[in-house]
């Protein structure tokens, strides 16, 4: 049983936070010339969609931006009765590049690790900074800290985030849905 979700984000919240989250990527980017920004699928790619398009807006266009799927370098995909692998569209070298990768929630790391191994396929690095609209604080699994954060919130195991899309679901929106225990 669940209980009924919060509300962590409404759509004013979520594009206010994407606007400083695009202001804190040219404080360390300037004009992008070393730098791609690069979406984890399969939810990633709408916040890193989103960044590029208001960094577009702010007069920075030519951004070099690409999509990343994992579904074969994660460490449990064996584990999975029906992999639905997503596409990977990076048409770049990223050899010598700035990347910043970008996902919706950043939880155990597992997805980060996988999108690092992933990401080698197309050239090393010179750096790697990763960008999460939420940061669970709790129950990490690998040291892996985002650069840049949306919003950190304090979670428990049986917390259940979920970021919504109008792409996806129709609406914008983080809810937070906390476990009810059984008290049988």
């Amino acid at each position: 049983m669940t209980a009924p979700s919060k509300l962590i984000f409404d759509q004013q919240h979520l594009d206010i936070t994407i606007r400083r989250l695009c202001y804190q990527l040219i404080e360390n980017h300037d004009d992008f010339k070393n730098s791609v920004i690069i979406g984890i699928q399969p939810r990633g790619i709408y916040l890193a969609r989103r960044i590029v398009a208001a960094l577009a807006d702010l007069n920075l266009n030519g951004i070099k931006y690409g999509d990343l799927d994992i579904s074969f370098f994660r460490d449990d995909f064996r584990r999975r009765e029906m992999i639905v692998p997503s596409a990977t569209h990076i048409d770049f070298v990223i050899e010598n590049k700035k990347v910043i990768l970008v996902d919706d929630v950043l939880y155990t790391g597992r997805t980060i690790r996988a999108a690092l191994d992933a990401l080698l396929a197309f050239g090393r690095p010179e750096k790697v900074e990763l960008l999460v609209l939420v940061n669970r604080k709790f129950s990490r699994h690998l040291p892996i800290d985002p650069d840049y954060i949306g919003i950190g919130i304090d979670t428990i195991t049986s917390d259940k985030v979920k970021v919504h899309w109008k792409e996806t679901e129709g609406v914008d929106g983080v809810w937070l849905t906390q476990q009810e225990k059984n008290d049988e």
